[in-house]
């Protein structure tokens, strides 16, 4: 590594050669604004404009030239102006461009209020445009999950280089119209026709209001407001760990036990623990675990908490369909216990409940749609907020999380464990699950808690754990491009495992399409300090020692694996790699 000398905005810095202009003003502390940049994807030659600075010429002829920070590298000696008059006056021409076609609807816009980059931006350059010229190319609802508004698309390409080269699904692309430049998706289909597996990574990089969550803010409200609706919430380990983001504190913070206070000052009758099914998850994903590899069954078992993951399956590896968990999700099982289990124990008509979910994933929401996930005609989740969601609500209401005094969770669905609270983080699902197991299979005899080899943020992550002379092969992998490529290799032959782990977004949860944004690599990490943080400080870290999970086991499922276990938490796929009409795989049970 060798490092030049620079001058930027008059002060002299040192910056690493090969280093663009743009990572050197940013280590430096000095802003240069972006759109089509994005520190975790691919460059994209500077489409936008937006991060042009002055550079001092190297010759008489010519005093300066303007240059895209993001594409031009560091040279020893240069000498570089960021918000100088003609820089300032280039950005507020390439705004007011932007603007021109822009609709003008930020009083409804769900990315106001900060997490609008363009209007951020606007704001710092003092720049509007009054008479604007939208082209009209549309809003697509189609999706359960995620709005499209073609006409605050600025064509910076966010989301076609997440989801072409991350996630490897590739539903976007960038088209050239009488209507201007803009991204859209393949053959300008609904976004429900595609195959987009709802996983939001899109909706997390487009820095204006071109991508959202299907907001459902106002449903939650109304049954809030409706004295007939008994309302039960249910949080996602990685909310806990992110969603003070949203009120300033650093990412990883665990705000647990303000976030059930806040809840219940927002009108909600009972706050649960999407960690106590998590728990339940690992008991009945470790009992299929163990069936398959002493009785014969499908290998690898592929978990199945990341309905992203299992809709991408359902497209692309249809003959990979019975080697998922027949589990569901964390969130589904919770779903299916509020309106069988706690019902009756509560006396309460399901119809009466209201299952509100708080997840970290806009994925969830296509999942809690699915038809088999209900029973008689009632969704087992009423609604699904992301994080987002949930932090815009309780500002709405006037609540601030940091002021809440801790509260507890309440009884019957809110015991949880350190296992539980990992299931926000890549890894953490197997962590858990190996937990569980090497402890059953070697009747306690191997008492490891921490698995570090699938820790991290590696995109495939392998190990090998000797279990009472048994080596059992397991494998990690997070964002679908990462999952494609380790599922190629298992497709071919040329790999053997007994368990694979695959969450569709990067990171996991903590990185899931409805987390805070910005998000980067360096947030995440944070993220995911703060959750293993949160599970030492657990006093039970096994899923199996879950006391209101054994108390559910003995009144109402009998034993992992049983009959009524199946019936309330097992579900089955469908092959969509045809087109049309998707056909029912049988699950194996």
């Amino acid at each position: 590594m060798s490092w030049i000398n620079l001058t930027i905005n008059n002060k002299t810095i040192s910056a690493e050669e090969g280093k663009t202009i743009l990572e050197a003003c940013k280590a430096a502390g000095f802003y240069v604004p972006t759109f089509c940049y994005h520190p975790d994807l691919k460059s994209s030659g500077g489409s936008c404009g937006i991060c042009v600075v002055e550079v001092k010429g190297q010759d008489e002829l010519v005093e300066s030239w303007l240059m895209k920070a993001c594409k031009t590298a560091v040279s020893d000696g240069m000498v570089i102006y960021t918000d100088s008059e003609k820089v300032i006056a280039e950005r507020r021409k390439v705004l007011s461009r932007i603007l021109k076609h822009h609709r003008n609807d930020c009083l409804t816009c769900f990315r106001v209020g900060g997490d609008c980059e363009l209007q951020n931006i606007c704001v710092r350059y003092g720049v509007d445009v009054k008479d604007r010229q939208v082209f009209g190319r549309g809003r697509d609802e189609s999706s359960v999950a995620i709005v499209r508004d073609m006409d605050k698309c600025i064509a910076c390409e966010r989301c076609v280089r997440m989801c072409e080269d991350v996630q490897g699904v590739g539903v976007y692309e960038l088209v050239e119209t009488e209507k201007g430049r803009y991204v859209t998706t393949k053959n300008n289909v609904p976004l429900a026709e595609t195959e987009c597996t709802n996983c939001g990574q899109c909706v997390k990089v487009c820095p204006v209001g071109a991508l959202t969550e299907k907001v459902e803010i106002y449903e939650v409200i109304k049954a809030l407001r409706d004295p007939e609706k008994h309302v039960v919430v249910q949080m996602a380990p990685a909310v806990k760990n992110t969603i003070g983001e949203e009120f300033g504190l650093s990412p990883g913070t665990d705000v647990t036990y303000k976030l059930n206070a806040a809840l219940r000052r927002l009108g909600v009758d009972k706050v649960f623990n999407t960690d106590f099914t998590a728990d339940l998850t690992i008991m009945e994903e470790a009992t299929e675990l163990l069936h398959r590899l002493k009785e014969g069954g499908p290998l690898p078992l592929l978990t199945s908490c990341s309905p992203g993951w299992v809709k991408f399956a359902e497209h692309r590896y249809p003959q990979l369909l019975k080697n998922i968990s027949t589990c569901k999700s964390p969130q589904q099982m919770f779903g299916a216990l509020v309106k069988s289990y706690y019902a009756e124990k509560a006396g309460i008509d399901p119809k009466n409940i209201f299952s509100l979910s708080i997840m970290p994933c806009t994925a969830k929401k296509f999942e809690a749609n699915r038809p088999e996930m209900g029973r008689n005609g009632i969704n087992d989740v009423d609604v699904v907020l992301t994080t987002r969601e949930l932090a815009k609500l309780l500002k709405l209401e006037g609540i601030n999380l940091l002021e809440m005094e801790d509260e507890d969770f309440d009884k019957f669905l809110g015991e949880a464990t350190g296992a539980g609270r990992i299931f926000g983080n890549t890894g953490g699902v197997m962590e858990a699950a190996l937990r569980t197991a090497v402890w059953w299979l070697t009747n306690g005899e191997m008492d490891t808690i921490e698995f570090e080899a699938v820790r991290g943020l590696k995109g495939v992550k392998e190990a090998s754990v000797n279990v009472a002379g048994t080596t059992v092969k397991v494998a990690v992998a997070h964002s679908l491009g990462a999952a494609r490529r380790l599922l190629d290799n298992v497709v071919a032959g040329k790999a053997d495992y007994h368990f694979i782990e695959i969450m569709a977004c990067p990171g996991g949860c903590i990185g899931g399409g409805g987390a805070p944004i910005p998000d980067s690599l360096a947030v995440k990490e944070q993220r995911i300090k703060g959750i293993y943080e949160s599970d030492k400080a657990n006093t039970i870290r096994r899923s199996h020692e879950n006391p209101e999970v054994q108390l559910l086991y003995k009144e109402y499922l009998g034993e992992p694996g049983s009959h009524r276990a199946h019936e309330l938490l097992h579900t089955h796929y469908y092959d969509r790699s045809q087109g049309g009409e998707p056909k029912p795989v049988c699950a194996h049970h």
